[in-house]
């Protein structure tokens, strides 16, 4: 592992070594180099330290996806602060509760959101500073010409940058909260630095690489992206939401950009072995397929790989408060007969895992319980959420704290863990525990059925009632009867769904997960 102490420490190194090699492209508008993002960066940290950003400090980035975003999270890294990504297709009440919550002292944010942000936040009795940036600009020209403009109001003297402590926060990341406001996730030089190392050893990447950056900022999948391909000297290449969800364009995209190392949430890779037309296009430099954030449905795991059957194909799990905390490398060619996910492997190398049963003991291997994780990639807590932050951890006798993950596993002799559901998604019917995550798994057999997601519901005659909303690969739907055949044939009768709803598409979250708080208001 390296014994770097902060995470902006090895993108600095490569700007050293490879000032003239591509950083960053934004496929049809322009690019950056090492060099220029460097120096980008750096005016950008001169110009934060001007406004009074301290070590320990936070920066909102709300900003799209753009070669001025990557440069406003190194240059807020390199002035000693913590970045905190804002989703900026995100209501902009949202935003600014999440950057009023954390107390930003700078916000970055585009032109064209800023006098909408800047009233919810005045509104909250927040008034940050605002560093604006034109939008539609490439290649950090828009980042570049706001420097430009406050630097004729009053010069910001060059600095050095902040050489962190290995506890200092890196960013916030937020999540959706039990609470119905976001909480925030906060991770430290070292829960990053130890995770990006882990990636090192794992994936092998080099300069002659070519990242995809597909996830949003806000989203911990952005950590690989962004921070493992500029250790490593390697490119870039941003993916915008327009194309992100456009199967066919996407699919031009990754062989046009010569793509080697992909990482997303599988639902984007199953759209991709779907619509994608990837038959037509040349995937000769694609090495690494990555995924995570989700249970990747085995048919279309198997579409994509006999379609793409060159690359290594790994399976990455785990939270936003510990980032990757297991990976398994899915064997291939994936047999016919296989219809139940694979397993979410084993833990990584800078991390120890447990399986915990209710009262906090650890159960015998094979039973469910459980997943607990510790080590140094384990988040620091939630901000301001002290109560919240005791009651996700536990402390063992030995003085160990583990991150209780909510997610029930069961461990296999090989120290492999096979994912079985949330510990919050469990509901007693008819007597009988019932894991939605299973009824899920057992309708996505169905040939027709493209996506799926159960919820349950209070029943006052039955105590619980559960609906399945679906969508369809085909126009013409499979028909009630048809339906509830299948799941007498597929589920135990006391998980057969009570109802089921057919949407064209169900609806996603920012980061392209279903979206089941909006599913919960449908009803």
């Amino acid at each position: 592992m390296s014994t770097a102490a902060y995470l902006h420490e090895r993108f600095i190194a490569s700007a050293r070594q490879s000032a003239q090699a591509v950083a960053v492209v934004e496929p049809g508008k322009g690019s950056i180099t090492y060099g220029e993002l460097d120096s980008l960066s750096d005016r950008l940290r001169d110009r934060l330290t001007l406004l009074g950003v301290c070590r320990g400090d936070r920066v909102g980035i709300f900003l799209r996806k753009s070669v001025d975003a990557v440069a406003a999270l190194l240059g807020t890294l390199k002035a000693g602060a913590a970045y905190v990504p804002v989703d900026p297709g995100a209501p902009a009440a949202r935003g600014a509760y999440i950057l009023h919550n954390c107390a930003v002292k700078v916000v970055i944010v585009e032109a064209a959101l800023a006098d909408k942000l800047g009233a919810e936040l005045a509104g909250l009795g927040a008034m940050p500073a605002m560093i604006v940036v034109a939008e539609e600009r490439a290649g950090g020209s828009g980042l570049r010409t706001a420097l430009d403009a406050a630097d004729e109001q009053a010069m910001a003297p060059t600095t050095l940058s902040i050489h962190n402590q290995p506890q200092d926060l890196a960013y916030i990341l937020y999540t959706s909260g039990s609470t119905g406001q976001p909480k925030g996730v906060m991770l430290s030089h070292e829960n990053a630095v130890t995770f990006v190392d882990w990636c090192s050893e794992t994936f092998a990447p080099t300069a002659a690489d070519r990242f995809s950056s597909h996830a949003p900022f806000h989203f911990d999948l952005s950590i690989l992206d962004i921070h493992v391909c500029l250790k490593h000297g390697a490119t870039l290449v941003l993916v915008g939401e327009e194309i992100g969800k456009d199967a066919p364009r996407l699919a031009q995209l990754i062989a046009d950009e010569r793509i080697s190392i992909w990482y997303s949430a599988p639902s984007i890779l199953a759209l991709l072995a779907q619509f994608g037309n990837l038959a037509r296009h040349d995937y000769s430099a694609l090495r690494q397929v990555l995924f995570a954030g989700e249970v990747f449905p085995v048919k279309h795991l198997r579409a994509l790989c006999e379609l793409l059957p060159k690359p290594r194909y790994c399976n990455l799990y785990g939270p936003t408060e510990t980032n990757v905390c297991t990976w398994y490398e899915v064997p291939l060619p994936i047999p016919a007969e296989r219809s139940t996910p694979y397993p979410i492997g084993k833990v990584c190398s800078h991390l120890r895992a447990c399986v915990l049963n209710e009262e906090g003991a650890t159960v015998a291997r094979g039973s469910e319980g459980e997943l607990a994780i510790s080590g140094p990639g384990v988040m620091q807590g939630y901000w301001a959420l002290p109560e919240q932050t005791a009651r996700g951890f536990f402390n063992a006798d030995d003085g160990t704290a583990w991150y209780r993950t909510g997610d029930i596993v069961s461990e296999a002799e090989d120290a492999c863990y096979t994912y079985l559901g949330r510990r919050d998604r469990m509901v007693k019917r008819r007597g009988y525990r019932v894991e939605l995550g299973e009824i899920e798994a057992g309708l996505y057999r169905h040939a027709k059925i493209k996506e799926a997601a159960v919820l349950a519901f209070a029943d006052e005659q039955a105590g619980v009632s559960i609906t399945a909303f679906l969508s369809s690969h085909e126009e013409k739907r499979p028909s009630l009867i048809e339906i509830k055949r299948f799941c007498a044939e597929n589920l135990p009768l006391y998980m057969i769904p009570d109802r089921f709803v057919w949407f064209d598409s169900l609806p996603k979250t920012s980061t392209d997960k279903i979206d089941y708080q909006r599913l919960k208001e449908t009803c």
